[in-house]
């Protein structure tokens, strides 16, 4: 068996506001860099129209997230607002690392740091920046996909989020999306490489 065959897989941690771009940039580098599977996250929060259960997120209800947290399932979870839970369940992870595979994880930024505790230099944190709230704001307004109380609240977030970008292994600032994709490649390859 090859050194490569024994290897468990890394990790690549993408936190980021609501509107900075992270899911379209995760989704860019899980087409670029061959050998990365995607973590599907759990949540308690509603599916949007578009989304699948198993495939964007693992849809629970609340209590089932709690007796998930109960049985001590998750590798990290938070309760992002009241009754609306997100977190990795483990034994998604340890399969795809033991295959070799390196797992992409597309968390809040709380939860981003605590798989980068766990996991150490095994892992690469990154934080997805936008140039301003004021252009996270025109996103998520353009998006459509939320009210404006939900944009309200996912602002007020953004900005206490932004606090924590210093505490991420890399910033990104995605303000130009093709600039963006290019210096990611670049640092995740190097990252997989190392």
């Amino acid at each position: 068996m090859s050194k490569q065959a024994d290897k468990k897989g890394k990790l690549l941690i993408f936190s980021a506001p609501s509107g900075s771009g992270k899911t379209t940039l995760v989704k860019y580098i899980l087409e670029q860099i061959a050998g990365l599977t995607f973590s599907v996250s759990a949540t308690s929060r509603q599916a949007r129209a578009n989304e699948q259960d198993g495939k964007d997120y693992y849809f629970l209800s609340p209590d089932e997230f709690r007796k998930k947290i109960s049985e001590k399932a998750f590798l990290e979870y938070e309760e992002v607002y009241p009754n609306v839970f997100y977190g990795t369940l483990l034994d998604q992870i340890a399969s795809k690392r033991a295959a070799g595979n390196h797992v992409v994880f597309d968390v809040d930024v709380v939860g981003g740091l605590n798989i980068k505790k766990y996991f150490g230099d095994d892992a690469l944190a990154i934080f997805i920046k936008a140039p301003s709230i004021q252009i996270l704001k025109e996103r998520l307004t353009q998006r459509g996909t939320d009210t404006e109380e939900s944009i309200k609240k996912r602002l007020e977030k953004a900005e206490w989020e932004m606090g924590f970008a210093d505490r991420f292994d890399v910033v990104v600032v995605n303000d130009q999306l093709e600039k963006s994709q290019q210096e990611l490649t670049k640092i995740i390859t190097e990252f997989l490489n190392a």
